[in-house]
């Protein structure tokens, strides 16, 4: 957007605000504002009031000289511009090639007309009109990155913010910065929360002061300005409400993000909503995030290490992170027989030979490797895995590794995987982030992540599994009858080659593979997925995890084996039942990256595609 069309831009805002205010103003406290006249666009009812707002805007825009899409609360997204207004699909319209360039709008206007409604019926001062204004791109949809203005007019007291991308922000034409509160003691917080959210509740417990003025749009502009150190929205913000006040939050100084502290860019659209945490710096910020997650962190004094032993490269790597730590006056302790693989390479002739063929197959580990210390007594750090008493332990490998060393592992001692493998869902650190994201921990900048258990119970045998536990013949080419209860309804009969239980963790790995969704690991759930089943009604259910599950075979004469984690084996046979419930105690991972478990997915399955590039360590 040049600087001509942010003039043009600026100007319809201008507009739309002064004639909006004169519009209303006479409704503003009346029995009449009130009056529920429809259901909008974004599904939440429409008085007199709103209608009247977005009629001016919507007229404005229909009769100016540009084109333009907007979105809007109540009519949804239009085409609107030179005396044309036309109802479109903002997602469709981007998509499209074959619009030509004197019909392409110039830009994308979102508006709530009136945020805060219920006061301006009421004729409380705190409701005002929100618009931001987006570029249009080109074979792409519009995200709120492409947002590049934004203004915030308050009706009940004259305040007005704007603010322009890379520019600045300004409230009544003066620039403003937030607040320097950094103490939850001191905090004035605004916002909305859910019913039962323990960790909200911890928030403004601890506050200084609450504040719900029932204006998304204001109370964002009010962390810009220092009025509030810090606002959430844990029901989910509508992208219209929120598109002008992220760019003024931004602009001023502040933080917004999501929930778990990734960037909000959001696609725009009627239909989309974020939850959003905003602060007025990053310290004040991240305790926030921490909290909404349980994220409450240690500080990491002892480190257990644990590595793939059949790689060469991976048990040299682990030399590395060993003086890494060391030398950061960090205790450590290594597994056994990982120790014995470190001696045996030191005393090895062959050892620079070996050191030369890893830097030449992956050139990435030179800078690791070109100057690794050895001079280290590994067997008198080392112990068995279930003697480590750690507050981390680093697993080098894929994710069969760090399943073998969970479960080898004391209960909740928090994991962080260095992928060594192939994909890597839970192992997602890289090589090459090794340090950084170490660095980071040290520093207490890292958050866990808690992923739930399945305790597997047979024949007075228990087990548990983090995955998933796979029941199949032990016999090739044969099926097997199941019966699949759950709290003791029968759900499911069915003849398949197998059943796999998986938790939400397990969804991306076997269970994907066989048919089976993908879940993300902060929902509460088990996944039942037959097999190849027998049955073209025999589909996947996703059962509560506070449920048991009881799996009994039924066809007399054979026996099953069923898999923990592809490390356990057990069998069972006629009849008996094999019993699934959530594990008392959950597994922990560190993480250093707000990437979430969404955009992980995409970045891992997508190495299993066409378009597939060798990973390089």
């Amino acid at each position: 957007m040049d600087a001509k069309d942010k003039k043009i831009a600026t100007d319809l805002a201008y507009e739309i605000i002064k004639e909006v205010s004169r519009a209303i103003r006479p409704y503003a406290g009346t029995p009449e504002a009130g009056e529920k006249v429809k259901i909008g666009a974004d599904g939440t009812p429409t008085s007199y009031i709103d209608i009247i707002a977005e009629d001016t805007l919507i007229n404005i825009l229909k009769n100016a000289p540009v084109l333009s899409y907007i979105i809007s609360e109540e009519v949804g997204e239009l085409k609107l511009g030179k005396g044309t207004k036309r109802s479109i699909n903002l997602i469709e319209e981007l998509k499209r090639d074959d619009i030509p360039d004197e019909e392409r709008p110039k830009f994308i206007f979102l508006v709530d007309p009136i945020d805060g409604t219920s006061n301006a019926i009421k004729e409380i001062p705190a409701y005002g009109i929100s618009i931001a204004v987006a570029d249009v791109p080109k074979g792409r949809l519009a995200t709120l990155d492409d947002v590049e203005l934004g203004f915030i007019s308050n009706f009940g007291n004259g305040n007005f913010f704007e603010a322009e991308k890379g520019k600045g922000c300004w409230l009544n034409n003066e620039r403003v910065h937030p607040s320097n509160v950094v103490n939850f003691s001191e905090m004035t917080l605004g916002g909305f929360t859910k019913s039962g959210t323990s960790s909200a509740s911890k928030l403004v417990d601890n506050a200084r002061r609450m504040r719900v003025l029932g204006s998304v749009v204001l109370e964002l502009s009010y962390v810009a300005s220092g009025r509030y150190d810090a606002f959430l929205d844990l029901r989910g913000s509508r992208i219209i409400d929120i598109a002008a006040s992220k760019l003024i939050v931004e602009e001023a100084g502040a933080i917004i993000t999501s929930k778990h502290g990734e960037k909000l860019n959001n696609t725009l659209s009627i239909y989309e909503k974020a939850i959003v945490v905003a602060a007025n710096n990053e310290i004040l910020h991240k305790q926030i995030i921490n909290i909404l997650n349980d994220n409450q962190v240690d500080v990491i004094g002892k480190v257990g290490i644990a590595s793939r032993i059949d790689q060469d490269k991976a048990i040299l790597f682990t030399a590395k992170i060993v003086d890494y730590l060391l030398t950061n006056g960090v205790e450590v302790v290594i597994e056994k027989r990982l120790a014995s693989k470190l001696e045996e390479l030191k005393e090895n002739p062959k050892l620079n030979k070996i050191i030369e063929k890893i830097i030449k197959n992956s050139p990435e580990m030179s800078e690791f490797l070109n100057d690794l210390n050895l001079n280290i007594d590994f067997r008198k750090i080392a112990k068995d895995m279930n003697e480590f008493n750690c507050d981390m332990a680093v697993v080098l490998g894929g994710d069969g590794t760090l399943l073998r060393a969970q479960a080898k592992l004391k209960e909740e001692t928090p994991l962080l995987g260095i992928n060594m493998g192939t994909v890597g869902f839970l192992t997602d650190i890289e090589v090459s982030e090794t340090f950084n994201a170490l660095n980071q921990i040290l520093k207490g900048d890292y958050y866990k992540e808690k992923r739930s258990k399945l305790t597997v119970s047979h024949e007075n045998h228990t087990f548990n599994a983090m995955n998933e536990v796979v029941i199949m013949t032990n016999k090739p080419a044969k099926m097997l009858h199941f019966q699949i209860q759950v709290d003791g309804e029968i759900i499911e009969e069915v003849r398949a080659d197998g059943l796999i239980i998986s938790t939400p963790s397990g969804s991306t790995a076997y269970a994907m593979s066989a048919g089976g969704p993908i879940v993300d690991p902060r929902l509460g759930g088990f996944i039942i997925i037959p097999i190849c089943p027998y049955k073209l009604g025999a589909r996947p259910f996703i059962v509560s995890d506070n449920s048991e599950i009881t799996v009994k075979l039924l066809k007399k004469g054979k026996s099953a084996v069923f898999v923990m984690d592809g490390q356990i084996n057990e069998e069972a046979d006629y009849l008996e039942e094999i019993k699934f419930k959530k594990a008392d105690k959950d597994v922990y991972f560190i993480r250093t990256s707000t990437k979430y478990f969404y955009e992980r997915v995409k970045d891992k399955l997508s190495e299993g595609g066409l378009n597939k590039q060798e990973r390089c360590l």
